[in-house]
């Protein structure tokens, strides 16, 4: 972790903190000696040696109002809300609230306060201004995209310290066992043969180290208030060609079953802008593609192994 003492000592919230992403930043803050605060829509216990957390819905403004006046937080990484990116009508209202609502309601209290840095979370998923009108393919795509929008106009009218981040395809040890790459790799573990879409989407796999390293980066970084900065490898690998090193590593002689499930509509396939984030934050990703996957599987397999010993209920996975 670059800047370990820089991060000594400073006040940072973390919002979402129990997911992916969250957890990792929480880990690596609190080994750098932050004060971390952390929050969770369900009651968490704070742990020596962990972050203090918070429980409540950041879509309650008074709720962000009394989180934020009580921290007094030096830096906000805001990541909490819900994940997908299902076209349903269904997530429409919810999708609004939990990222919209919480991210307006979190620029708004944090405008009142002498805060250095606050870090959004963009998606890979939101519409792309060269693309012509821009259209998003769903309810989340919406709402993170007009929580991006609200992040700039918030640094341009009243002087917020805002950035966004995005990360790509993030995957590693600890990720939502519904996603894609540790579905495969319990499945294949465990001798099943894994459903699958076409396979054919190409995307750009970044590692989770990786990941928490550039957002730590973009919160130091200065001068760049305002910007949006990827995060990615800048290489696109196809999901066949993942999930078939993933049967080779596992030695597996389970039948992939590409086509079991249908592609999604509207998937896009986006690079990252390696070269803003190495300009902009003097990050790149360092972790090559078969390495990371190597050290997710060898995790899984790990974790398995806890749990036939009996130390364990089942592997952990971070949500």
């Amino acid at each position: 972790m670059k800047h370990h003492r820089e991060w000594a000592g400073l006040n940072v919230l973390v919002t979402g903190a129990s997911g992916f992403i969250g957890a990792g930043l929480c880990r690596d803050l609190c080994r750098a000696g932050s004060y971390v605060h952390a929050t969770s829509r369900v009651e968490r216990v704070t742990e020596a040696g962990g972050p203090t957390w918070w429980q409540g819905d950041l879509a309650d403004l008074a709720t962000a109002r009394h989180l934020v006046s009580s921290i007094k937080p030096d830096i906000i990484f805001h990541l909490s809300g819900m994940v997908g990116a299902s076209p349903s009508a269904d997530l429409v209202l919810p999708t609004f609230h939990s990222l919209l609502t919480s991210t307006v309601n979190i620029l708004s209290v944090s405008t009142e306060l002498p805060l250095r840095r606050m870090v959004l979370v963009a998606s890979l998923t939101e519409p792309e201004s060269a693309q012509g009108e821009l259209i998003p393919g769903s309810p989340y795509a919406a709402a993170k995209w007009a929580g991006g929008a609200y992040g700039r106009m918030f640094h341009r009218l009243y002087g917020t310290p805002c950035i966004s981040v995005r990360p790509f395809m993030a995957y590693g040890p600890g990720q939502d066992s519904k996603k894609l790459i540790p579905s495969v790799v319990v499945a294949l573990l465990n001798g099943e043969a894994p459903k699958l879409s076409s396979g054919r989407l190409e995307a750009d796999w970044v590692y989770i180290d990786d990941v928490i390293e550039g957002f730590l980066e973009a919160a130091l970084a200065p001068g760049i208030d305002g910007q949006t900065i990827d995060l990615g490898s800048g290489t696109l690998t196809s999901v066949r060609a993942v999930v078939e090193c993933l049967a080779t590593m596992i030695s597996s002689e389970a039948k992939l079953l590409f086509g079991a499930l249908p592609d999604r509509p509207f998937e896009q396939v986006r690079l990252a802008d390696t070269a803003g984030a190495l300009a902009t934050i003097g990050w790149k990703a360092t972790t090559p593609l078969e390495q990371g996957l190597q050290q997710t599987v060898d995790w899984y397999r790990e974790q398995q192994s806890v749990m036939k010993d009996g130390k364990t209920g089942g592997v952990t996975s971070v949500s």
